[in-house]
């Protein structure tokens, strides 16, 4: 198998690194991330420029990080929990929105979704790993090879502008004494408690 981090591309180069494998699922995101870009003509936010929404938890969202700039500590990531491969990017300047979701749930044969599952389980013997690995670069080349409009439905969306991330302040939880944002502190009974700690709180009602 060809060394994925051999490719004369850059970028993929860069999402595998922060992601440490190259899998389909970065492959999607990659793909997706690099058509979005293209659409809106956009080049990688240094700052807020461009805000991106992924529905997913899985490895595309970190390609998706890479390409476009757009990260939970700039404030310009957000994460709807959908379970579904579908990434939006839009431009605050153009307030415009494109979504791109993955068309097929095939993308990932059986043969591969049951390796993986005994991957996970520690389950699966030398020849079963030895196939998983080669499955999970075949099928992340092909998807990098695939027509765009054959692997994603591609469309401009009306989006509300996310607001921009502000510095609030912090306090301390009366509780555990850790600093914490102030607006997630409340008073309960008297104490400002921090989101965890309102949780293990004694109930007095």
């Amino acid at each position: 198998m060809k060394d994925p981090l051999q490719d004369n591309d850059e970028a993929l180069r860069e999402c595998i690194e922060f992601h440490g494998h190259f899998c389909p699922g970065l492959a999607i995101g990659f793909k997706a991330a690099r058509e979005l870009m293209r659409i809106l003509g956009a080049s990688r936010a240094g700052d807020e420029e461009l805000f991106a929404i992924v529905e997913t938890d899985a490895c595309g969202a970190d390609a998706v990080q890479v390409i476009t700039g757009c990260t939970f500590g700039k404030g310009n990531l957000f994460f709807l929990d959908h379970g579904k491969h579908a990434f939006t990017l839009g431009s605050r300047k153009r307030g415009k929105a494109v979504r791109a979701c993955l068309r097929s749930a095939e993308t990932f044969d059986s043969d591969f979704v049951g390796l993986f599952e005994k991957m996970r389980s520690k389950a699966a013997v030398p020849e079963e790993k030895e196939r998983f690995f080669q499955l999970r670069e075949t099928l992340a080349r092909r998807i990098l090879d695939a027509e765009v409009d054959r692997l994603f439905a591609v469309k401009a969306i009306n989006v509300d502008l996310p607001p921009k991330a502000r510095v609030v302040r912090s306090a301390i939880c009366s509780r555990c004494k850790e600093p914490v944002r102030y607006d997630y502190l409340e008073n309960i009974d008297g104490a400002m408690l921090c989101t965890s700690c309102r949780k293990t709180a004694p109930k007095t009602h």
